[in-house]
């Protein structure tokens, strides 16, 4: 990027998350570091004929938000297509689909991100629904999760599904127990069946939809997203960051099987460029809990018969093999593990991986860590282990959540309180598409538990609230800790990167029901203004 004149910020309520200088009122930029913080008089007087001066008038200044958990290019191709969020009932469901198909007719329609659980009568929608407006319209709808889906009859044709498939290792394919045909619902690995026949996107339209979610990173105030990449998505931030377009630091999550590649080229973690950095891999060991298919010691309390899904690479040993090789050559696991017994696997991986391997700066991380046992926080102490946490699914899952897990195990449901009281790591994102990617919704909801339906104004399990100081702790330093960049980013501080925002109001003043309406007046990325005046 090309050079620019220094930014200097002053007048205002400068929170620096630096424990030697909490507070300031103003901040000098030069480039892209932050080259002062302290008084206004001080700035001024520091300050160049050049630099541009930007009086806060008193408002708040933070550390650019960091997103630890987001699937970008997904997010942007979600923003341009279908959503179905916001339907409250099946019939708005069917009826939006319909309007969608009836414009865009004989070419494959996906996305979607619809929630059963919003709808009066919580049934998972079936093929049926969809067939009598889409026969030459293959069409698959995700769920909000992105671990179950519904398939017309003619994208389940076109996948080869029927009544005599069998049962894919760490998938399922639904079906009716009186006909024994398909019902639409595939889960987790069976979605595959589908996304295989699928055409894939062309590099243009990938490309647009990272212009797309970055214009949307911008508005919310995030300067960081610690991506789930596919690698073609990788392909298309390298061209975007050589043609020096890239608003948004990206730190990349491949899947685990992509590890061999990075052995090959010589990559460890923290690979890269201040705005594009590899190293880290992504894993899956279950499902989620809106789908069934997050793995319990336990069985879910609506479903007596019904313990989770282990992925099938944790079945069938893949998992471990390509952990302990890939962490032998320092790159970082970040596995996905929502059930208890999902991360007691996990956590079992890693002691395994410690006692085997040279010992290294290892970082590792659960991904969600949604329902834990208090057993296993020595272990995640013990082990260093990361928790990458996504508080806005606390207020939306604990609509219906309790109903899945029961009274007793919701006690450790998204327990941030307790995490942080055992000295955990936590960090914390959106897992966008999966939630909004506004982390002052994120923060709300870490900080009151407010669930969605209004049926919980003290917080669902109340004992599991954090204060906002810690919340935006996990957005910004712990965040940047997990992707081993806490010296360059996470707080303003002298020569650290120059990624902050301004609020249109003050976090720390409101009243915290009123955190997730707050907005970003002004966002500023590597020292130069990209949202705002």
């Amino acid at each position: 990027m090309t050079m620019h004149p220094p930014l200097c910020l002053v007048n205002g309520r400068i929170c620096t998350l630096n424990p030697y200088q909490p507070w300031a009122e103003a901040v000098a930029m030069e480039g892209h570091r932050i080259s002062f913080v302290g008084s206004s008089a001080e700035t001024r007087s520091l300050a160049g004929s050049s630099a541009r001066m930007v009086d806060l008038e008193g408002r708040l200044v933070l550390p650019g938000f960091i997103d630890n958990h987001a699937h970008f290019v997904q997010g942007g191709l979600h923003l341009q297509g279908i959503d179905l969020r916001d339907c409250s009932s099946s019939e708005a469901f069917i009826s939006k689909v319909q309007k969608y198909v009836a414009t865009h007719r004989g070419v494959w329609i996906s996305g979607g991100d619809w929630d059963q659980e919003r709808w009066p009568l919580k049934k998972s929608p079936r093929k049926e629904w969809l067939d009598a407006f889409s026969e030459d319209t293959p069409v698959f709808l995700q769920r909000f999760d992105g671990h179950m889906g519904v398939a017309n009859s003619l994208a389940l044709r076109l996948a080869g599904i029927n009544g005599s498939s069998p049962q894919p290792e760490g998938g399922f394919i639904e079906k009716d127990p009186s006909t024994s045909e398909p019902t639409g619902i595939l889960k987790d690995a069976a979605m595959n069946l589908v996304y295989s026949v699928m055409p894939p996107l062309t590099p243009e339209q990938r490309e647009h939809a990272a212009v797309v979610a970055m214009e949307e990173a911008k508005k919310n105030g995030i300067t960081s997203v610690q991506d789930i990449t596919a690698p073609e998505d990788l392909a298309t931030y390298r061209k975007l960051e050589s043609e020096g377009k890239l608003s948004c630091r990206l730190y990349t999550r491949l899947p685990i099987r992509e590890y061999h590649q990075f052995i090959r080229d010589g990559i460890q973690c923290g690979h890269g460029s201040r705005f594009l950095k590899l190293g880290s891999l992504k894993a899956f060991a279950d499902g989620s809990l809106g789908s069934g298919t997050a793995l319990f010691f336990e069985p879910y309390e609506d479903e007596p018969t019904n313990r989770g899904l282990a992925m099938d690479i944790v079945t069938n040993g893949s998992l471990r093999q390509w952990a302990l090789e890939a962490d032998s050559h320092r790159l970082q696991l970040s596995i996905h593990a929502i059930g208890d017994r999902a991360i007691d696997i996990v956590l079992s991986l890693f002691e395994e991986i410690v006692a085997t391997n040279p010992p290294w700066d290892r970082r590792f991380r659960i991904e969600h860590g949604q329902h834990v046992r208090s057993d296993d926080l020595r272990r995640f102490v013990s082990l260093g282990v990361i928790v990458s946490g996504q508080p806005y699914h606390a207020v939306d899952d604990g609509v219906w959540a309790e109903s899945r897990v029961g009274s007793r195990r919701a006690q450790m449901t998204y327990p941030f309180r307790s995490y942080i009281d055992a000295g955990v790591r936590v960090c914390f994102g959106s897992d966008w598409t999966v939630a909004p990617l506004n982390p002052f919704l994120g923060l709300s909801a870490a900080v009151t538990r407010r669930t969605l339906d209004g049926k919980h104004p003290e917080g669902w399990i109340p004992h599991q609230k954090i204060s906002v100081v810690e919340a935006l702790r996990c957005y910004t330093l712990q965040n940047a800790y997990a992707a081993y960049e806490e010296e360059v980013k996470g707080s303003i501080e002298s020569g650290k990167l120059a990624d902050m925002i301004v609020l249109d109001r003050d976090i720390f003043s409101l009243p915290p029901e009123e955190i997730g309406t707050v907005g970003v007046e002004m966002t500023i990325f590597d020292g130069r203004v990209i949202f705002g005046a």
